[in-house]
């Protein structure tokens, strides 16, 4: 017989951890009518079972902060909202591009992807419009179209479910605060730049990834550094074309501030100071999700 005082255990969605694969696409949709929240959910519910895979294909399903909260109160946490544009220094801003929902599909085959994300856009036609759709692949296994590491600083995955899910027994168990942005690259400027220079932007090496001993204050490094802002989990991917191309922001936390706090110390919007890799990226959108357990989609 089951305790029924024993607390519920909640499951991550897995797509959040499936590392490895080389193709994605990243679907975001807005309602088509405020009235028609349920047949979204219901949809969204019906195109698979998270904790499986179907096809090859992961999937990880995000919803505006907002919106999660009319849907689910009970499996919500606290003091969530939806991305706001920021104001930084020397003119620099972060646009907010926020979408009711997120479909984020993964594998290692991007013709099962291409074909599934038809099949998802189908499914929701009658509910939710298609508002952004970006592809993404890898680049050399582990570098981002900088060519540095990307992701150094990452958990293991043995670590990153503390740093990127709710903690059990509190409201959201095991869901996901998800930033999603996209950064377009200005390749000509930033291959004009030595191999020194780049690393001091960065604020680590090139080749081996390794954190400078005397970083500039204005690297990226030192304007993230998680031991300051908090641990993220981070799935970045590569978007776009030769001409026309960039990163594919995906953070993973278990708290919004982390995130938040990371973009404004990027944008100089406290003490001034900007990221350096800003001058050579340019941030085109900003989403916050939400990305509930497996057990709180089921319910719905």
């Amino acid at each position: 017989m089951v305790d029924s005082k024993t607390p519920r255990t909640y499951t991550p969605q897995a797509g959040i951890f499936a590392l490895g694969t080389s193709s994605h696409a990243y679907l975001e949709f807005d309602l088509v009518d405020p009235n028609k929240i349920e047949d979204l959910v219901s949809a969204l519910a019906a195109i698979r079972e998270p904790r499986t895979t179907t096809g090859g294909v992961n999937f990880v399903i995000g919803f505006r902060p907002e919106l999660w909260q009319r849907i689910a109160p009970g499996e919500s946490p606290q003091n969530l909202e939806s991305f706001q544009p920021i104001e930084g220094a020397e003119g620099f801003s972060m646009p907010a591009t926020q979408h009711d929902t997120l479909v984020w599909l993964s594998g290692s085959a991007y013709d099962v992807v291409f074909d599934m994300a038809r099949s998802v856009i189908r499914n929701l036609a009658d509910s939710a419009s298609l508002q952004e759709e970006t592809s993404s692949w890898s680049y050399r296994h582990d570098r981002d179209l900088t060519g540095f590491i990307d992701g150094s600083e990452n958990p293991s995955l043995l670590e990153a479910p503390v740093d990127a899910l709710l903690p059990q027994g509190v409201p959201g168990a095991a869901g996901s605060i998800l930033l999603l942005q996209k950064w377009k690259h200005r390749t000509t400027d930033w291959e004009s730049l030595s191999e020194d220079q780049q690393a001091n932007v960065m604020g680590r090496t090139k080749r081996e990834g390794i954190e400078l001993e005397n970083k500039p204050p204005d690297s990226h490094v030192a304007r993230t550094d998680q031991d300051t802002f908090g641990k993220i989990f981070r799935r970045n991917m590569p978007y776009g074309n030769v001409e026309d191309h960039g990163t594919m922001f995906v953070g993973f936390s278990a708290e919004q501030l982390r995130l938040s706090r990371m973009l404004y110390s990027m944008a100089g919007a406290v003490d001034g100071t900007r990221d350096a890799l800003t001058r050579f990226t340019q941030p085109l959108t900003g989403s916050y999700y939400f990305v509930p357990s497996i057990e709180a989609l089921l319910a719905l």
